[in-house]
């Protein structure tokens, strides 16, 4: 892997020039504009603060960006991320955060090493599709308190922060509402072509910010930015212990399968939109890396952002330079803006993050399986979505993974079989001339013969009971488990009885390779295996003759 990662920086820096750097550069400080206010919004949305947001920004730009496995990803805090983070503060506090983020970076770590990087390939399209609405509801939920200015009950499900919400009296805080919404409407007027200049979420908060100091509104702000890239609240080594350990280990895995998920699609799409190779094996030991060294500087657990990615690639990002000049930026606005941005108030931020809630929704694939009427993509996504907000993350993404391969079991169980007599036509009038081919069935058989289709295939071939030879062709048969099998020895023992033979015929390659495996050739007999059925049908008439 280091080899690899060495040819491809090589191959990455090939003719890079002072052109290509300008390039970098200028898509840098694009990104920047962009991840500025994300960073601050999913700091404080991770339950953690506007400064760990920056400071996660800023390393995960620094080092997954340097070893990631392509050379377009620009990591660092995301919705997705904080909304597993936030219930996880509210149970363990910032130091449970911490230390389960260094867990699942040491996990992501392991994963890459034993190559786990195509994981998500197995996870079905409407799965990731209700996971991600789910989460995007999770972000727009968290932010309610912020956006309309009030304090409701912690919960650790955004379905009871819901119940919690509305079921409290409130006493809505009209200014915080009004920036608020002035935020999303800028967001959403903010003309597209301006957008890919400066983006609508830093002039919102820009334009909050100037207002919010012109009137001193009553409003809740983000707080003091400690100018320093080390936090004063961090993780200490001393602060680990073995009991904490076991407590946040669950979470640590639903923090690592999330950045597993994100950073991997994230990767697909830039590996699409750039037209460049991606190492997700690399990948993953890029985000284990950085993810288990942000803890230590004060950051909260990150992963690769999609948006962030797709900004840097438009905007004519050459090398993995973009996402280390972004966090320098980054770095810089700390130094510089931090007595301005420590004024920008939460209810903008909340804003910012219900919009960006709403564009997360994959909206195009939800269309898709809605309008078309798919109802089994249309209850794995709804189970997807409704899990997430109701339960951890990981569960959600485990009961949609289970329903959709119990979906596709139930699907693929309706084996095809056809039992009929030996159609002469189909043979050779020579060959066959005179033949006695009475007492022969064919049963045949169209699709996998497996555990959930083992009993159906029983019931059938031993409803024969008018025949002296069955012939089973399993052309039509793509491959076999050992339930299957251990079916089919029992059909063969019971048809025996009755004085009757089994012959197969037809048989794929891969269901080939599990008889030889089993030695079955043994309990059938080699003389009772052929390759086309006419063959099956002439050593049958031999036995009925």
């Amino acid at each position: 892997m280091l080899n690899s990662f060495i040819k491809d920086i090589k191959n990455e820096f090939n003719g890079y020039n002072l052109l290509s750097f300008k390039q970098d550069l200028m898509a840098g400080i694009t990104v920047t504009a962009v991840a500025l206010p994300l960073a601050l919004a999913f700091g404080v949305s991770s339950g953690a603060t506007a400064a760990a947001g920056l400071i996660t920004a800023i390393i995960s730009g620094l080092v997954i960006g340097a070893l990631s496995g392509g050379s377009f990803q620009i990591s660092g805090p995301t919705g997705a991320m904080s909304a597993i983070l936030v219930a996880l503060f509210q149970r363990y506090g910032l130091e449970g955060v911490w230390i389960a983020g260094a867990l699942a970076g040491l996990i992501l770590i392991i994963a890459g090493i034993f190559k786990l990087g195509k994981v998500v390939s197995y996870i079905p399209t409407p799965v990731i599709t209700g996971f991600t609405s789910g989460i995007a509801l999770i972000i727009a939920i968290g932010q309610l308190d912020n956006f309309f200015g009030v304090s409701t009950k912690s919960a650790e499900s955004a379905a009871i922060k819901v119940i919690n919400f509305f079921s409290t009296p409130l006493s809505v805080n009209w200014y915080a509402l009004g920036i608020g919404l002035l935020v999303v409407f800028i967001m959403i007027l903010w003309p597209k072509k301006l957008n890919n200049i400066v983006p609508a979420s830093l002039i919102g908060l820009i334009v909050a910010l100037i207002i919010n100091m012109i009137f001193k509104l009553p409003l809740d702000v983000i707080g003091d930015i400690p100018q320093k890239l080390i936090l004063d609240d961090r993780l200490s080594i001393n602060s680990i212990n073995i009991d904490i350990i076991k407590s946040v280990l669950v979470p640590a895995i639903s923090i690592a399968a999330l950045a597993m998920i994100e950073s991997l699609l994230c990767g697909e799409v830039g590996k699409k939109m750039k037209g460049e190779s991606f190492d997700a094996n690399r990948e993953l030991i890029a985000q284990g890396v950085g993810n288990f060294i942000i803890p230590f500087f004060g950051g909260v657990p990150a992963t690769a952002a999609i948006a962030r990615t797709s900004v840097a690639i438009k905007s004519g990002a050459k090398t993995r330079l973009v996402s280390m000049l972004h966090a320098i930026f980054l770095m810089l606005s700390i130094f510089l803006l931090s007595p301005l941005m420590s004024n920008v108030p939460l209810s903008s931020l909340a804003g910012v993050l219900m919009v960006t809630a709403w564009r997360m929704n994959e909206w195009e694939n939800i269309k898709y399986i809605f309008s078309k009427r798919f109802k089994g993509s249309i209850s794995k996504f709804l189970i997807t979505m409704l899990a997430t907000i109701a339960l951890d993350l990981t569960q959600a993404i485990l009961i949609g993974v289970i329903f959709s391969s119990l979906l596709f079991i139930v699907k693929i169980s309706n084996m095809d079989i056809s039992i009929s007599e030996v159609d002469e036509s189909k043979l050779d009038k020579e060959e066959f001339k005179g033949k006695n081919l009475n007492n022969i069935k064919v049963v045949y058989f169209t699709g996998p013969l497996f555990f959930a289709t083992a009993e159906k295939f029983k019931n059938e071939v031993l409803s024969i009971k008018d025949a002296k030879v069955i012939i089973l062709s399993m052309r039509g048969v793509p491959l076999i488990d050992t339930s299957a099998l251990q079916a089919l020895t029992e059909v063969i023992e019971e048809v025996r009885i009755r004085n009757c033979e089994i012959m197969l015929c037809g048989l794929q390659q891969q269901v080939k390779d599990l008889l030889d495996k089993a030695d079955f050739e043994e309990k059938l007999g080699s003389s009772n295996i052929f390759w086309s059925a006419d063959q099956a049908i002439k050593n049958a008439e031999s036995i009925v003759a």
